[in-house]
């Protein structure tokens, strides 16, 4: 192994797709250090529950261990129920059913797990290596002894020590993103605008096992809907909460102030304020919010037509949504965000950690299915949400 190799591998952001990574870069035992913006994991709400696609749960079990991957498999949701249904909001009346295939991953169930427990179980054996409170805001190359390597900038005017490559996992707002593609990597503001929120497992009763989409077309051009994922193991635990994610039409939804850092009683007197007219079956999931755990969220979208080309730099790359952000129409982000991880860290394993090869080797690939994704996405959230990116003019993040 050269002298280069014994230089950590630098990663930005503690979301998903970095902890997994991490996880990988671990066992393969290549070092590494994580740099995250927030103080801790419970620092901000850890936003709504994600789907696990066939792909997604097969990119996790070939980076964890055996026992590791069961501790992550027992902590997701499985739900069978008869498919993905629409409802009209209003009358409580089915308007459209999709075959339960087009939504399981496996063992004929939908698998789900709400995303800060995912982030729990991928830190496992990396949380020494995590250090809170540092913002990159930027990398510098480096030469010198050991074929020279690279170094992030925090925000707080410190600089890390010197790593072998950086991975920018930082999300829509990534400046490692930026600086590596030289601004081709860009994030659009769908305009789009939705709320999270929480409610104990008996407020979805009226619903019974299945997932759900509540739609409410009754305001003209503002269309708002509800997504919804009730699994049976816990429709019966008191102590279990399910999750719900209400999403609108450009417009139809907006934070006070047009703050979407704002989490609690505003976001959930918000959402209760749409739902004033839904049909008796839905309303206990607001009525008993926990108003603790509402959130706001922006709908984002990378570059429709897909994953830009940039310059491939041998130090530098990004994974997940720095890559490729998407609509939360269809599921897709988090499972190509795990996959992003899974061949990334397959890669370094193969190469024995750096090597000069090794972005633009993973770019390459990752830019085929990411880009098939983000197509999907749009192409289901424009659908779904009534918005329109034009790449010239529209704004980003």
């Amino acid at each position: 192994m050269s002298a280069t190799t014994t230089k950590p591998i630098l990663i930005s952001g503690a979301g998903l797709a970095s902890l997994l990574l991490a996880q990988s870069l671990r066992l393969s035992k290549i070092p590494f250090l994580i740099f995250e913006r927030d103080a801790s994991f419970v620092f901000r709400a850890q936003g709504y529950r994600l789907r696990l696609s066939s792909e997604g749960l097969d990119a996790i079990e070939s980076v964890l261990e055996p026992k590791h991957f069961e501790r992550f498999w027992d902590v997701c949701g499985k739900t069978g129920g008869s498919g993905f249904l629409t409802l009209d909001a209003i009358t409580g009346e089915e308007t459209s059913r999709s075959a339960p295939m087009s939504l399981n991953s496996r063992g004929g169930q939908v698998v789900g797990v709400a995303r800060g427990d995912m982030r729990r179980v991928f830190a496992e054996g990396c949380e020494e290596f995590i250090h809170w409170n540092k913002r990159v805001t930027g990398y510098e190359l480096t030469t010198g002894d050991g074929g020279g390597g690279v170094v992030a900038l925090f925000s707080d005017g410190t600089r890390s020590a010197e790593g072998s490559m950086l991975v920018g996992g930082e999300g829509i707002y990534s400046r490692v993103a930026k600086q590596v593609s030289g601004g081709r990597l860009k994030v659009y503001d769908t305009g789009a605008r939705g709320i999270h929120g929480q409610a104990p497992s008996a407020a979805f009763a009226g619903l019974g096992e299945g997932v759900f989409r509540l739609v409410d077309a009754s305001r003209p051009g503002a269309t708002v809907s509800v997504i919804t994922n009730v699994r049976s193991r816990d429709m019966h635990d008191p102590g279990v909460r399910f999750g719900w994610t209400m999403g609108g039409h450009p417009g139809a939804i907006r934070a006070p102030n047009d703050d979407y850092t704002i989490v609690g009683a505003q976001a959930a007197d918000l959402a209760r304020s749409f739902v004033g007219g839904w049909h008796p079956r839905f309303r206990p999931l607001f009525d008993e919010m926990v108003e603790s755990e509402a959130a706001f969220w922006k709908i984002t979208c990378s570059t429709p037509s897909g994953v830009p080309e940039w310059p491939s730099d041998p130090r530098v790359t990004v994974i997940g949504d720095a890559a490729h952000s998407m609509t939360p129409a269809g599921g897709l982000g988090a499972n190509t965000a795990v996959r992003d991880s899974a061949l990334l860290g397959r890669l370094l394993r193969e190469a024995g950690g750096y090597a000069p090869g090794v972005t633009a080797a993973y770019e390459k690939e990752m830019r085929v299915y990411a880009s098939q994704a983000v197509a999907q996405s749009y192409a289901t959230g424009k659908k779904s949400y009534g918005f329109n990116i034009d790449e010239e003019t529209s704004p980003t993040v």
